[in-house]
């Protein structure tokens, strides 16, 4: 093979990781919103890295697989199917094997007349870090742009 053979190909097949990373850390984002949606709790927690960390202001902070799911449990098993979460808006910078990202977050309940509302926005700011070949949440930071003045009929 000629150099510029062996050049193309490293440049392509690097083009090809950025995406394929890009796309996992997007499913991510999904997983996250999904797993929180339908009350699974462990796999919602597996999403994070093995000395991950969430802090979610009012609603709490843990680390570690084992205390997100627990701190999930207690603040939300009560109220699963009540809001689903519209997950948008991401913003991803990669360096290697670690990557930051903003990501938007929209909460929508069911209101009294079985339509929809919209109850409260933000975002999220993350680090990111690949481990054991898949990318997870190394620190989780929850902020409320949008407050919500919404109270369940």
């Amino acid at each position: 093979m000629t150099d510029d053979v062996q050049t193309t190909i490293a440049a392509l097949s690097q083009r090809l990781r950025r995406l394929e990373d890009l796309q996992e850390i997007q499913q991510l984002f999904i997983d996250y919103g999904h797993h929180l949606d339908h009350g699974d709790f462990a796999a919602y927690a597996s999403l994070f890295a093995d000395d991950g960390e969430i802090l979610l202001g009012p609603m709490g902070r843990a680390t570690g697989p084992a205390e997100i799911q627990a701190l999930m449990e207690r603040t939300l098993a009560g109220r699963v199917g009540d809001t689903y979460h519209v997950i948008s808006s991401p913003m991803i910078e990669l360096a290697g094997d670690t990557a930051t990202s903003v990501v938007m977050w929209t909460v929508v309940a069911r209101n009294a007349d079985g339509g929809s509302v919209v109850t409260m926005i933000g975002r999220h700011e993350d680090d990111l870090v690949r481990e054991r070949d898949r990318w997870r949440f190394a620190r989780r930071r929850g902020f409320i742009d949008i407050p919500s003045t919404y109270r369940k009929p």
